[in-house]
């Protein structure tokens, strides 16, 4: 395969390359046409983005991403230093992070780029969840399994609302109350079975009792171990013959999961650390994914669709075991670009490219995030012009977000003491900075080693045997493609190539006082192994069709749900005003669809996120 010589790149900082929108819109990404010979059949072009203005306008949800055009004249802008020109790191802050701040420049087609929408609306991403054994999950049942140890379904009626209420205060402590007590009207003994399976399955933890009083029946629910029952729901009401954990498909719209997780949890009266699930799914989305939860009924499930919004719970099946994350082999995406300007040729061009090349496997923009929230800036602003924390924090409006909890770790502890001060940080959170960091490096690399030696396999990278990286000989180069090769995060346990890339992690990771021979910390959370990755992806299933549209608002296929509920599948123009590319593939774990998406239309793409300026954070080493 050939390559292509790249043209260096630098982000633009200065006003009047942001002040207009439309020409921000308009700004092009270049292609370089000149070879350097090739010892593949096939030859490939390797393109670069061209320096100039965010090709990514923010319009409400929408990602508008913006048609590649002609090679513009080498004017390019001076690189600023942070430290040195506060204005123009501000400026940057303000329209937030581009693609090649964080490494992303190449691409591997040929092909002539196109514009498209990307999430006009949630509905246009579909995500199905492949499971472990290869099965994609859907959501296609909404039956109960037959199970006669199950309790009626009066069992979610017979409970009044104060009943409920009292009980769940009981249950989760909210009150001194040490019982509560539920007269039974038309006592009979079916009744009072009733009311003790009602308590015992809606309220985990509570246990029940008979009680004459005045001659009136009465049920008593109260605690019988304390507050740890509400985390560990009663072992002996669980039939032994049934499997311990539930599994089910949850089909969930513009929610990401540990959001849906915690509607479940409230609505369900249990804690969330009950639920297990192989994988998270993005929020702007619709995406379908299998959660297990341990003793929770498939018939208390099902009843949850009666009350939930935007939340689907079907194909119910008892287990003996949780899921685990990572456990997935990936995810299958359906994905609507919306009014793109391709002509069918060009389209075609892209999709062969994606199903027989692939993509770059980049590190996507959620993984660093984007400015959207402006009450930042003038933080920020503020921060790049006096590195005064305690001054920056003064103009930061919402001081409880990440960025104030920094910001008050280095008011306490001094610019001095860097770990103490990003010890004020959430565990998660400072995870997120370093592995952001790992990330942006990759990213760098990968692009420096297409760009020097194109997409063949060379003497000195590395491959993977048997889950050990080795490196290539150059007698050897000819039994591997670039589909086998590897590279580097950086930790203290991983190998680099041998050739210039290798001296190229030396020299990135030293100027951020790095070495790359002693990557271990004293911290434990900073002290990361690293891990190997591979640099193209080729996605699977990959499939494809141009459809026509006239209303915008339409969708243009139908969801799981639409087939349960009978829904009949839209009705598409033979000629409409509008052209949307309907495509699916599918990619292995810890992959960017978005990454997918760029390489088809040749665009800057932009996840709106918070962001993390991983370079600072290589401080903490």
């Amino acid at each position: 395969m050939e390559a292509v010589e790249m043209t260096s790149l630098k982000r633009p900082h200065s006003e009047d390359d942001v002040a207009n929108v439309d020409e921000i819109k308009r700004q092009k990404i270049s292609e370089e046409s000149s070879k350097t010979g090739s010892n593949s059949e096939q030859s490939i072009d390797i393109v670069t983005e061209q320096p100039g203005k965010p090709l990514l306008e923010d319009k409400k949800d929408d990602i508008i991403l913006n048609e590649e055009g002609e090679e513009e004249e080498d004017n390019e802008l001076e690189e600023s230093d942070e430290e040195g020109d506060p204005e123009s790191f501000a400026d940057m802050m303000k329209h937030g992070l581009i693609e090649l701040d964080v490494g992303i420049t190449k691409f591997v087609s040929s092909h002539k780029g196109f514009s498209g929408i990307l999430k006009e609306r949630y509905s246009d991403f579909v995500v199905h969840e492949i499971g472990k054994d290869g099965r994609i999950s859907h959501l296609d049942d909404f039956s109960v399994p037959v199970d006669d140890e199950d309790p009626s379904e009066e069992i979610f009626t017979v409970l009044s609302n104060e009943d409920k209420q009292h009980l769940e205060e009981l249950q989760l402590f909210k009150n001194k109350e040490t019982s509560v007590a539920i007269e039974v009207i038309e006592d009979t003994k079916e009744k009072r079975t009733i009311i003790h399976h009602a308590v015992k399955s809606l309220f985990p933890g509570l246990e029940t009792k008979t009680e004459d009083r005045d001659g009136k029946k009465y049920i008593v629910a109260y605690h019988a171990a304390g507050k740890k029952a509400l985390a560990n729901p009663r072992k002996h009401s669980w039939p032994k013959s049934r499997g311990s954990y539930c599994h089910f498909v949850l089909y969930k719209e513009n929610k990401d999961t540990m959001d849906a997780i915690n509607v479940l949890s409230k609505f369900l009266r249990v804690k969330p650390n009950i639920f297990s699930y192989m994988g998270t799914k993005d929020k702007r989305a619709i995406t379908v994914q299998e959660i297990a939860v341990l003793r929770i009924t498939a018939q208390r499930l099902a009843h949850l669709n009666k009350c939930l919004m935007n939340f689907k719970l079907g194909n119910f099946s008892y287990k003996n075991h949780p899921l685990k994350l990572g456990e997935l082999q990936g995810n299958h995406f359906t994905v609507v670009l919306r009014n793109i300007t391709g002509t069918d040729d060009q389209v075609q061009q892209a999709m062969h490219s994606l199903r027989e090349i692939g993509f770059i496997n980049y590190y996507g923009m959620q993984r660093f995030g984007t400015t959207a929230k402006g009450y930042l800036v003038k933080c920020r602003e503020e921060w790049a012009k006096t590195k005064d924390p305690a001054a920056a924090l003064k103009k930061l409006p919402v001081k409880r977000c990440v960025e104030g909890q920094l910001l008050r770790g280095l008011s306490k502890y001094g610019l001095k003491n860097i770990v103490s001060a990003f010890g004020i940080i959430p565990r998660n959170n400072r995870l997120m900075y370093i592995h952001s960091y790992q990330s942006y490096i990759w990213n760098n690399m990968v692009s420096k080693r297409i760009e020097e030696y194109g997409l063949k396999a060379v003497s000195g990278d590395l491959i993977l045997k048997g889950g050990t990286a080795v490196h290539i000989e150059e007698a050897d180069v000819d039994d591997y493609t670039i589909h086998d090769i590897v590279m580097p995060l950086p930790g203290f346990d991983v190998i680099y190539p041998k050739h210039k890339i290798g001296d190229a992690y030396k020299e990135m990771l030293a100027a951020d006082n790095l070495d790359i021979s002693n990557m271990r910390h004293k911290i434990r959370d900073y002290s990361l192994s690293g891990a190997y990755r591979k640099i193209i992806i080729r996605p699977q299933n990959v499939r494809w069709e141009v459809v026509a549209y006239d209303d915008p608002r339409i969708p243009l296929f139908n969801t799981d749900l639409d087939k349960l509920e009978g829904k009949p599948p839209p009705i598409l123009a033979t000629e409409g005003k509008f052209k949307a590319l309907k495509m699916e593939f599918s990619l292995p774990p810890s992959t960017y669809a978005t990454m997918a998406i760029r390489e088809v239309l040749k665009m800057d793409t932009i996840h709106l996120c918070r962001l993390r300026r991983p370079i600072a954070f290589a401080l903490m080493w």
